[in-house]
This record gives C-alpha cells, structure tokens and sequence, in this order.
C-alpha cells in the first residue's frame, strides 16, 4: 500500500487485527526486515510494516535525515487515523522510534527500541571505523546519516511520556553503556540484553524478538 504523507510517498504493509504496532527498519533495510515477525505479530495485532523514505518501495528524498523519517511516521499515523499505535524500531528505526516518542508521545502506547544510540558515539569503535570506510569508498548519503546522526540529549528522553522497552544483544554494536542510558533517561522505562544475540540475530528473518516483546504491548 502506498500512501502520500505531504510531499513524501511512503509504502506500507498492513496485515493482521487487534491493537496496532508499527514496524521501523533499520538502514539498508525495508519492512521485509520484519517479515516473520510480523507475521506473527498479525495474529494478535493489526501490524503496520512501513519501508523510511529512500528505502524499498517509498519514494527517494534529497538528503537523509532521522527526524525526517520521525516526521513520517507521525504523519502515518495521523493520516492513517492509526490509534494510539505501539512503534516497534530497530537500529535507525529504533531512534526514529525516540524521536516520534519525543516529540507525540500524546499520539502513542509505547515503544520497543531495539539497538538504538543517542549519537554516533554511541557505537563501538570498530563498528563505526567499518562505516566510516564504507561512507569513503561509496559516498552513500545513508551511510553518512549514520556517521553524523543523531544528535538525541538525555533531557530530549525525559519528554518520552509512554512506556517504552529498551533492547539491545549481548554482542550487539551499539555500547552497552549506550543502551543504558537511553533506558535510564526515559521516566518510565525497561532494559533487557539479550544473552549471545548480535545486532541483527533477534530480529532478521526470525520472530524471536515476540517473545520477549509480547507481555509490553496491549
């Protein structure tokens, strides 16, 4: 489904009935990331898969930026007159996910931020060395959005006034520390590591994540 949210064109999948989720991937991804888990995910609740923009079949912007995707997904829920909806994000999606909390909590239930960071700083060396090389040898402007962005201070997580359930894998790239802090900063807030799950291994073509998400949302 496709849907224009002022000048941005931006495709979804929705599948399922019950209390709605909406599913933000991470970069380089599209909303297939969540393919199994919202399949099951659909059997109890109405489940909004939503490609960013520049990302699988939404249209492509002029530059990359996470609050404009957070923009997005407040506009998709308002235009879709989605009611009081769960975000489930991971990686960039995740972020997003504390911006839209940020800035409408009044729009939502709660969020599940899953391998999330405040800033750049936020992700271990090595894995930030690894992106920083990719962003010289191809110039991608997502890549560049991650190396620069976000920019997400512990006061602006102090304004998230819904539930949330902070995420992150044992072996995960993003600092441990990090994780944390975005749990610590958020007043009503839960933490969970996850023991031997990388950044990817609990939420790429499984459903893994449900299990532990499925007693959060409503």
């Amino acid at each position: 489904m496709y849907v224009q949210l002022n000048s941005q064109i931006i495709c979804y999948e929705k599948t399922g009935e019950g209390s709605p989720v909406i599913l933000l991937h991470g970069n380089k991804g599209d909303h297939h990331t969540f393919d199994q888990l919202a399949e099951t995910m659909s059997q109890d609740h109405t489940v909004y898969a939503m490609d960013s923009r520049g990302y699988g079949e939404s249209a492509t912007p002029k530059e990359y930026h996470y609050r404009d995707m957070a923009e997005d997904v407040i506009n998709l829920i308002t235009g879709l007159s989605i009611e009081k909806p769960y975000i489930l994000g991971f990686s960039d999606g995740g972020i997003i996910a504390l911006l839209v909390a940020i800035k409408a909590s009044n729009l939502l239930s709660g969020i599940i931020c899953c391998g999330a960071n405040l800033t750049p700083d936020g992700i271990k060396w090595s894995d930030m060395h690894d992106m920083k090389k990719e962003y010289k040898k191809t110039g991608d402007p997502k890549t560049l959005m991650m190396i620069t962005e976000p920019d997400i201070s512990v006061s602006d997580l102090g304004r998230i006034s819904v539930p949330a359930m902070i995420i992150a894998g044992e072996k995960d790239c993003i600092k441990e520390k990090e994780t944390m802090r975005i749990a610590q900063g958020i007043p009503e807030s839960s933490v969970q590591i996850l023991p031997d799950e990388n950044h990817f291994s609990y939420i790429v073509g499984t459903d893994t994540l449900y299990r532990y998400i499925k007693g959060f949302i409503v």
